[in-house]
């Protein structure tokens, strides 16, 4: 059987650097920092009292007042995402066979907001009985973003929801991509969406140890590959991608930003919530996407790495990428943009393949922000270019993405310039 091929023909974003796909990408290349105290609930008793939120979103700009009591934060951003992107990609024209158009929407935690507030209610007021909201558990489960999204615009192909913790939306653009090289679907409407910045949330992961405390100094906390970082920044947001066969795209004008070439999957079959140390994992993933691909390493000009800034993962991941790509990988250019969106959990694969695709696009590298010389870890190989401070402009043929969850899930996903 020959494989289709997929294109990418839509793009839309909702994330702490911008509230569109323009925005978030300029933010990126200009080195900004998304980071701020927190707003969403009163932190100040909270070990972490910042994060990188959503700024400026006012939910009733985009639904009205009937739809808000059926939509989590998360699912909000999961449509604004969506509807920039499927207009984008000019999907929603009237000779679409939607019956032939899928959608696959991730997130790692959910309606995690609603959850909090349904079961805060009950206990503030269980001597009169249960008392839930009718629409708490569809508010709340994971799937129910991607079928928000069909239901705006009656998309009957493949619809669900992938969760692998930060790997979700990474593992539902690999699902994507296959569903439609396999023939089972024109274009999925794939991408990943998070709002867990909430007191469950932030008080979950500093329970782990996992959040960075800097509080003093919110801006430069995300501080992937210094010696100084000490845990990662809490994002939110939405990112939405259209994929596309080709010969579809094609037929109907579309305009391609970038082609879809391969997908990985692995397991560190490790720890619960540590990346093996030697990279063994991100290893296996990295080599599934390039055979998948059927690309040799030095054909890779850019990685986006999973990059959190936290004391183990890090020199992991460098570790991998020098016995993937050899000699090469001093040529690449590596760079963790969650420096800037800070981490976006389910959320994370959508918006780093976006700014592969935009690397590829327009032949600039995004920065790894907040390096300072002087904070190296005796760890990690600074010969490596990790486009440190300032974006890098080179010729990016094609871009490699790495996500990894919690619980050892690996994906991976692989980008290049679309030549017909």
């Amino acid at each position: 059987m020959e494989l289709k091929r997929v294109v990418v023909t839509g793009l839309g974003a909702i994330t702490p650097l911008g509230n569109d796909v323009k925005t978030t990408w300029e933010s990126m290349l200009n080195g900004v920092s998304g980071a701020g105290p927190i707003t969403l609930f009163d932190a100040s008793k909270f070990k972490t009292q910042f994060a990188c939120e959503v700024k400026g979103f006012d939910p009733n700009e985009h639904f009205d007042r009937k739809e808000l009591r059926k939509f989590d934060r998360y699912s909000q951003f999961a449509v604004v995402a969506a509807k920039e992107a499927v207009t984008d990609s000019g999907l929603d024209n009237e000779n679409t066979n939607r019956d032939r158009v899928g959608v696959v929407f991730s997130s790692g935690i959910g309606g995690i907001d609603t959850f909090d507030k349904e079961v805060g209610n009950y206990f503030q007021h269980e001597e009169i009985g249960p008392k839930f909201n009718p629409f708490f558990i569809p508010k709340m489960i994971g799937d129910i973003a991607a079928g928000h999204i069909s239901m705006v615009y009656g998309f009957r192909g493949p619809n669900y929801g992938t969760v692998s913790a930060c790997a979700s939306s990474t593992n539902g653009a690999i699902s994507s991509f296959d569903l439609i090289r396999l023939g089972r679907a024109d274009a999925i409407v794939t991408g990943g969406a998070e709002a867990a910045i909430t007191v469950s949330g932030v008080g979950g992961f500093n329970a782990l140890t996992a959040l960075s405390t800097r509080n003093d100094s919110p801006q430069t906390a995300s501080r992937p590959f210094s010696a100084s970082r000490d845990g990662f920044v809490m994002g939110e947001g939405a990112v939405c991608l259209v994929f596309e066969e080709l010969e579809h795209a094609l037929a109907r004008g579309a305009k391609i930003y970038a082609e879809v070439v391969g997908g990985g999957m692995s397991a560190d079959a490790y720890h619960l919530t540590a990346s093996h140390p030697e990279g063994l994992g991100a290893m296996l993933v990295m080599n599934n996407a390039l055979e998948d691909a059927k690309m040799q390493p030095e054909e890779i000009d850019y990685i986006n790495v999973h990059g959190t800034s936290t004391p183990v993962g890090d020199p992991s991941e460098c570790k991998a990428i020098k016995e993937v790509f050899g000699d090469h990988a001093y040529d690449l250019n590596i760079s963790s943009t969650k420096s800037m969106t800070g981490h976006m959990l389910g959320a994370a694969g959508a918006v780093e393949v976006l700014a592969c695709i935009q690397a590829v696009l327009n032949d600039i590298v995004p920065p790894t922000i907040n390096f300072t010389e002087g904070d190296e870890d005796p760890e990690i190989d600074y010969k490596l270019n990790f486009t440190f401070n300032k974006p890098q402009k080179r010729e990016v043929r094609a871009a490699l993405s790495n996500t990894f969850g919690f619980g050892g899930h690996n994906a991976c996903i692989i980008v290049k310039k679309f030549v017909k």
